[in-house]
């Protein structure tokens, strides 16, 4: 018995193939940085020419690429695919697969990966946003509604030098994915204005239940991707 199973892990390994794959935890390009009840959030880093291992995501997600860049992305039972991202792109990906991926550029591979904890419960809750697509033009800026998936709706915000975000509001949580480095000023009715820096790849969850508005006081355009949950 003992030499069977040896002789099927050898196979395995002389053809190429992984014998198992890895939670996405225990996959070290993948680093944990912000974790909840609603949300994982993974900071990713592939060096030029390096790959991942086989990892699996059990979970729903989104994924927001800082940088352009190249990959080969091979999930598990399929044909090796190559996929050109770039700075800011933003997509959702369903859970429930496997997959490695190998940076073919010549600069390192980044991204920003968010699962969705409770997908199976944000899948069959209606969807309560009025607006699921659409661009606003703000004061030296834009704000986009990209896409809502699983109940959450994800959105990309533009701010030049002195640009501002009217007064919103804000039911439920969110979270911050900083696209730039920038320096925000945060007005929440009722309360004393802050500042708020944040570096390009950063991300905060924020508990809603508020309205406020934000301006860029900083010295560059400030960018970011909003995921507002029910």
């Amino acid at each position: 018995m003992r030499r069977c199973v040896l002789f099927l892990f050898l196979t395995a390994v002389l053809c190429g193939q992984s014998a198992t794959d890895v939670e996405i935890t225990a996959e070290p390009h993948h680093r944990l940085v912000l974790s909840n009840d609603q949300v994982r959030v993974f900071n990713v880093e592939i060096a030029p020419k390096e790959a991942t291992l086989m990892h699996r995501h059990g979970h729903d997600y989104v994924y927001v690429a800082l940088g352009a860049s190249e990959v080969v992305n091979t999930v598990a039972g399929k044909d090796p695919v190559t996929v050109k991202l770039q700075d800011g792109e933003t997509n959702f990906l369903a859970g429930g697969f496997a997959h490695a991926a190998r940076n073919i550029s010549s600069q390192p591979f980044r991204e920003v990966v968010v699962e969705f904890l409770q997908d199976e419960k944000l899948r069959k809750a209606r969807s309560h946003w009025e607006d699921e697509r659409g661009l606003d033009i703000l004061e030296r800026g834009t704000k986009e509604i990209l896409f809502v998936k699983d109940g959450v709706r994800v959105s990309e915000t533009e701010l030049q030098l002195g640009g501002m975000e009217p007064k919103h509001h804000h039911a439920g949580p969110f979270l911050v994915v900083a696209l730039t480095d920038y320096e925000l000023r945060n007005e929440i009715v009722g309360k004393a204005a802050i500042n708020i820096s944040m570096k390009a790849g950063e991300s905060q969850w924020i508990a809603g239940g508020f309205d406020h508005m934000v301006m860029n006081v900083g010295q560059r355009p400030a960018k970011f991707v909003t995921l507002e949950f029910p």
